[in-house]
């Protein structure tokens, strides 16, 4: 196209355009917060002592974390016990977890990004002390074998079982909440379901049946 041809297209356009439209009006924006470091002398609302013994009234079912080990000769697999345990969604399945932050179990979790949630029946109890121990073999003398897709261990004589991909990891205060996406599930046996399962109240564990 020519010079000319390319101004003809252009009246053109702006013809079809209408007139030129009024400037759009300036919107202020504004001004931001104050933003303040917390004083010395202001305090949160909520002790934590106070916080703990009410969150106490609510019973708990009580699980164990587990996640292969990341490389060929290194320490072994993973896990640490843990009652902020829940359901997330249906659809995708996913469930989540709560760790600590200060967590020296969670990085070795995060490194292999796969874990295998282990829901403990109220026979386990000493178990799950064993693995609510930091610094120590959690695994010496238990039972398990590799939960077949992320090959985390499963721990003989839980009640179910649940394998999962770390899907997402959020901040939560002093914790963090890590999302796993779950690839299988299942329990031992048919009757596994109708077991009494471990649970946590009020600082102590103890079982409920059916």
């Amino acid at each position: 196209m020519g010079h000319a041809g390319m101004a003809a297209a252009a009246v053109r356009y702006l013809r079809s355009a209408g007139p030129p439209r009024a400037a759009e009006p300036v919107v202020e924006p504004l001004p931001r917060p104050a933003l303040r470091a917390v004083a010395d002398d202001e305090r949160a609302p909520v002790g934590p002592t106070e916080f703990r013994r009410v969150l106490g009234t609510f019973a708990t079912g009580v699980t164990v974390i587990t996640a292969p080990a990341t490389e060929a000769g290194t320490s072994g697999p993973a896990g640490f016990a843990c009652q902020s345990f829940t359901a997330l969604s249906l659809d995708p399945p996913l469930v989540a977890f709560m760790v600590a932050r200060t967590s020296t179990t969670w990085p070795r979790i995060a490194r292999a990004g796969v874990f295998c949630v282990n829901v403990l029946g109220a026979h386990q109890e000493d178990l799950c002390r064993g693995f609510a121990v930091s610094g120590s073999d959690k695994f010496a003398g238990v039972a398990h074998d590799p939960a077949p897709v992320s090959g985390a261990p499963r721990l003989a004589g839980a009640t179910a079982w649940i394998d999962c991909t770390v899907h997402a990891v959020h901040t939560g205060g002093d914790h963090l909440i890590v999302v796993g996406r779950v690839n299988a599930l299942g329990t031992p046996d048919e009757d596994a379901g109708d077991a009494a399962p471990l649970l946590f109240h009020r600082g102590h564990f103890g079982g409920f049946t059916v």
